[in-house]
Order: C-alpha cells, then structure tokens, then sequence
C-alpha cells in the first residue's frame, strides 16, 4: 500500500497545476456535473497563498487537491475544487483532503463561515461529517465576485435564470457560531 502524504500546498507544488486543471475538467466531464474550470494560474495564486491543500505519493505523485478562498469581507470562506486523480479514488483521500481543507479554512479564518457548493453526494456527505448543512444560496455569500468563479460552469445560466438563489448545485454551510 502506497503512502498518501495531504498537506497544505506552497510555491514547490505548482508544477502539478496544470495537471490540477486536466484533472479538474476531465472530472467534470464524465460526471456530466457543473464544476467551474479554473487556470492553472488561478491554482498557482492559492498554492502560493497558503491556501490549498494537495495529496501527493511518496514518490510525488500526484493525488488530489483542493483550495479554500474567502468571500465578502472574509465573513464567508469557500472550499472549493477538491479532486482525487483516477487512479487514487476510492482509497479515502477525499476525505483527508476535505479534512485538511476545513482545517485550514478554521486557521486561516477562525470566524468565518466555511460554505461548499457541490453536486455530489461524497462530498455532500463528508460536508455533513464537518458540521455543514444545507442552505439556500441567498445564505452562502452576497459577494458578486465568488459568482463569477461559476461562469465556467456547465450549469451557469440555470443560475443566471434563478437569480443567484437556486442551480444544480446544493449549497452547504458551516457556521462556527
């Protein structure tokens, strides 16, 4: 059994941005689900912020990321982009991610609080596990700039004809309080 080492990514780890992004999109592909595409840029700026988290193999292999932003005066925190490559999913990595992830969302903002968007019931299951529970949009984050991240979503003018409040995506909240 191969060692899966998670922990907060920093500036070494952008060489796996590029495969982050394929990774991302493939994913979103096969599922037929609204994940937002992102750059391996936008994925290099949240590694060298402290503010991802990456799963790699002993050998530097990797296995699974995610990255955490803040939103609308850093009241609200977003957990956003977890994926697990193919050939490591169902070992529980996701898990440790997604662990690792609220983790340092608490850290990083003690009093914020911590939202995913999702369509997929693993990770509305692990949410749940974290204390997070379904809400309405209108509860997640008035910040116009985190809808703007949903552009590249597959599902973006079902969002659009709702008026922000409702789409494919559940809405999962944690409130520190």
């Amino acid at each position: 059994r191969m060692n899966i080492i998670v922990k907060v990514a920093d500036d070494s780890h952008k060489i796996y941005a590029e495969e982050i992004c394929n990774e991302i999109y493939l994913s979103s592909l096969e599922r037929k689900t609204g994940i937002a595409k992102r750059s391996p840029e936008y994925i290099i700026e949240k590694m060298d912020a402290g503010k991802a988290v990456i799963a790699l193999t002993d050998e530097g292999e990797f296995a699974g990321f995610s990255y955490i932003e803040s939103w609308g005066e850093k009241k609200f925190v977003a957990n956003s982009g977890l994926i697990v490559s193919h050939r490591f999913r169902g070992m529980g990595i996701a898990k440790r991610i997604k662990e690792q992830t609220f983790l340092l969302s608490r850290k990083l903002f003690p009093d914020a609080k911590i939202f995913s968007i999702t369509t997929g019931a693993a990770v509305m299951k692990m949410n749940y596990q974290f204390g997070f529970r379904p809400v309405p949009f209108n509860e997640l984050t008035d910040d116009p700039e985190f809808w703007k991240g949903c552009e590249g979503c597959r599902h973006f003018d079902i969002l659009c004809s709702h008026d922000y409040k409702m789409c494919i995506c559940t809405g999962l909240l944690y409130d520190p309080k």
